[in-house]
């Protein structure tokens, strides 16, 4: 009998072992696609020149044919997008989920005029093979300095006060 609760013990603490081990397998696979996928939409941005509606397709259809349509909420005074709705970019709204958050921050100086950066926010699922989706987690970037972004007026800079918040 000692044996037997013995072996059952051992059994069990294997099993938990063993979904431990899943479980950090899965996150970390997920993790490094979000990071990916971050560092291509921080590319196409980029390579742009900022954000306008050719950017947008292009970052749309990018995360269409990845599969990437984790959704989560946009930071006060960033715009909010969803890829399913064509070019659909707007101030995010505290309770509406979006695809992928993008932020215009001023990086002005005396010598360098005309600079502006681009803050990304996508979102991560954590998923594990049996029990599903646990939570999401956001994954933020930042683009380089870009001098003169080509913007077409859709994103407007953030304001220090929300910068802050």
């Amino acid at each position: 009998m000692r044996e037997t609760i013995g072996g059952t013990w051992l059994t069990q603490l294997i099993i938990a072992f063993m979904f431990v081990f899943v479980a950090f397998l899965a996150l970390s696979i997920n993790y490094s696609k979000a990071f990916r996928v971050k560092n291509e939409v921080l590319s196409i941005i980029e390579k742009h020149d900022g954000i306008n509606n050719d950017t947008i397709k292009t970052i749309n259809n990018y995360l269409k044919n990845n599969g990437h349509i984790e959704m989560g909420f946009c930071p006060r005074g960033s715009y909010g997008i969803i890829v399913n709705e064509f070019n659909n970019y707007e101030p995010s709204v505290s309770n509406k989920r979006y695809n992928y958050c993008i932020s215009k921050l001023n990086s002005n100086t005396l010598n360098f005029p005309n600079r502006s950066y681009y803050d990304v926010k996508l979102f991560l699922k954590f998923n594990l093979p049996i029990i599903g989706n646990i939570t999401t987690f956001p994954i933020e970037g930042q683009t380089k300095d870009i001098s003169y972004p080509i913007d077409d007026g859709i994103i407007k800079y953030k304001s220090k006060l929300q910068n802050n918040s």
